[in-house]
């Protein structure tokens, strides 16, 4: 099934839960609503002609021109060789999206580094703490206005670029 044929499906389904599509891209894409995003991947995984069974990748960027946060979700079905890729977004400020741990097991470590470096906390998910930053670490690495501090526990984290 093509990018446009999984969007209608899907719109047809969600009606206004599904926002938009960008289905000229090299990656094709949807956005749909977050508060719907458990919902709509589990529809993808059960659905006989979306059979979506695999969650290969998710992850998260911060558009802090925006003021939002958006989670990637790419999706795959062995069963009929297509994948989808899923957008929601989330305000920087309140970066709250519920967890599809329950749709796709392996979403429970990429939601742990996304929570780790980006702070989206995902509702639902049965361990969310930090995956790869010391757990009294303070921010989120990955986000546009972090700054490193100086040092942590005494320890400088000022290094000399081993690029020159």
């Amino acid at each position: 099934m093509i990018a446009s044929a999984i969007y209608e499906r899907l719109k047809g389904r969600f009606g206004e839960r599904v926002i938009s599509a960008q289905l000229d891209a090299k990656d094709p894409s949807i956005l749909v609503d977050a508060a719907a995003i458990a919902e709509i991947c589990a529809f993808a995984r059960d659905d006989t002609a979306l059979r979506c069974e695999i969650l290969s990748n998710q992850s998260g960027v911060d558009y802090k021109a925006d003021g939002a946060i958006e989670i990637v979700y790419h999706l795959y079905s062995y069963t009929h060789r297509h994948y989808v890729v899923l957008k929601t977004r989330t305000p920087r400020d309140n970066a709250v999206v519920p967890s599809v741990e329950r749709v796709w097991k392996s979403a429970n470590w990429m939601e742990r580094e996304i929570y780790d470096l980006l702070g989206v906390m995902f509702t639902g998910h049965t361990d969310l703490r930090r995956l790869l930053m010391p757990e009294d670490w303070v921010g989120y690495p990955l986000r546009k206005d972090f700054v490193e501090p100086e040092e942590y526990h005494g320890i400088s984290t000022r290094r000399e670029s081993l690029l020159r």
